[in-house]
């Protein structure tokens, strides 16, 4: 199938500030994955790390035509739901916009922005699920604004056994960005 780019959410400010944490803490010979890829930019800019292994996800098709011809590994799939094996760093810019129902579009790139009311609700999906395919002392880097509420995105990967800290900030607009590093309560090296 053909894919349409206006179908994938393009790289904007939160993608460069995931890119720039992620060059920050990845390491040689790192098995990495993107939940989420949408374009592929993160991904893509890691790709001259040495040694590093790296798969994304998307449950978009179109974002699925876009990671393949960036030169990407791609499993279509919800979040990590078809990923098997563990992963030394996992990587998510997750839907985390507030989003009323009757604020909802009916496309694909709603996927990649709706949030749901609380902002929440997919990073919640994927809190409950990363110690799976965390590797020991793995670490996990997710973009948020301040619309989700830090305090309360620490909370939910914190019932998960998880803690998490700044990794990187940035003010845009009326918002504030942040990517944290997230890890095992017991991995509390930020």
């Amino acid at each position: 199938m053909p894919f349409d780019p206006c179908q994938v959410y393009q790289p904007e400010a939160d993608t460069f500030l995931l890119i720039e944490a992620a060059r920050a803490t990845v390491r040689p010979g790192d098995r990495v994955l993107e939940v989420g890829t949408g374009s592929g930019a993160v991904a893509a800019a890691l790709l001259d790390t040495p040694g590093i292994r790296i798969a994304v996800t998307d449950i978009n098709p179109h974002a699925a035509g876009c990671a393949r011809s960036a030169g990407l590994e791609i499993v279509q799939t919800d979040l990590m739901q078809a990923i098997r094996g563990t992963f030394d760093l996992i990587l998510f810019n997750p839907p985390y916009l507030p989003t009323l129902p009757e604020e909802r579009i009916d496309d694909w790139l709603e996927h990649a922005l709706d949030g749901g009311e609380s902002g929440r609700v997919v990073i919640e999906r994927f809190a409950a699920d990363a110690g799976r395919i965390l590797a020991p002392e793995g670490r996990i880097l997710l973009l948020i604004s301040s619309l989700t509420g830090l305090d309360a995105v620490r909370q939910v990967f914190s019932r998960y056994g998880f803690s998490a800290g700044i990794a990187a900030q940035q003010t845009v607009e009326d918002e504030e960005l942040y990517v944290l590093r997230i890890v095992r309560h017991d991995d509390r090296t930020y």
